[in-house]
């Protein structure tokens, strides 16, 4: 497993981001993990626009799942936790094409992911302060 950790402004966070999918390869499925307000959803709006989305994309928090066109699958595991993502069937939309970001994830669907050989990359966010994060992603392919 690769890993990257890197202190990174919201005025960098789009080069970062660029990094990322640089980094990531064919890995499509992100585990978002963060406290409340870290920065999970803001990750995935930057995410949005830097593979060409022009939606306004917000936290699924209630609805569990959103979609983006055809290229973004955005999650939120918070309420339900892993057994409500698999219950709900969620688990089978990683199969499908396009970039996943799960917020919320934890090491229980690392595992689930593993048992199943996905590919995957997990972003743990560390809030310093209101400007700042600490990002520390890692790879884990198959």
């Amino acid at each position: 497993m690769n890993c990257i950790k890197k202190t990174v402004s919201l005025e960098k966070l789009d080069d970062f981001i660029e990094e990322i999918i640089k980094f990531s390869h064919t890995c499509r499925i992100f585990l978002l993990k963060g406290d409340l307000a870290s920065g999970k959803t803001t990750f995935v709006q930057r995410f949005s626009k830097q593979i060409g989305l022009n939606e306004n994309v917000t936290s699924p928090t209630f609805s569990k799942q959103q979609v983006y066109g055809d290229k973004l699958y955005h999650y939120d595991i918070y309420q339900d936790g892993v057994g409500g993502f698999i219950k709900q069937g969620l688990i089978e939309e990683l199969d499908k094409d396009g970039y996943h970001m799960i917020e919320w994830a934890d090491e229980k669907l690392a595992q689930i992911l593993d048992n199943y050989f996905y590919d995957y990359m997990t972003i743990e966010i560390l809030k310093i302060d209101e400007k700042k994060r600490v990002y520390k992603v890692s790879k884990c392919i198959h």
